[in-house]
């Protein structure tokens, strides 16, 4: 059996979905973070779309744009939330 085609946007879309569980700030005024235990080359897709800066350094966790907030929310619950049909019947 040959090996499929992986698509990395949908790679990108997991990792910001899962981004969403680790989101944290300190004070109102600071940007959102989070940690930064995921692929280096889904985090450099990420920060080549201007979703996040630099992952590189010595901090645990990256900084995200606004528009990224957005979209780690938009996928979490795409990605993860329990479809009506799905909630009916318990699986």
């Amino acid at each position: 059996m040959s090996e499929p085609e992986i698509d990395v946007e949908l790679i990108d879309d997991a990792v910001l979905a899962l981004m969403f569980l680790t989101l944290h700030k300190g004070r109102d005024w600071e940007p959102w973070r989070a940690w930064k235990s995921f692929d280096w080359a889904a985090l450099g897709r990420l920060h080549e779309k201007d979703l996040i800066l630099d992952p590189v350094g010595k901090a645990k966790s990256v900084v995200l744009t606004d528009e990224c907030h957005r979209r780690c929310e938009e996928a979490y619950h795409r990605l993860f939330a329990k479809r009506v049909d799905q909630a009916a019947t318990g699986s």
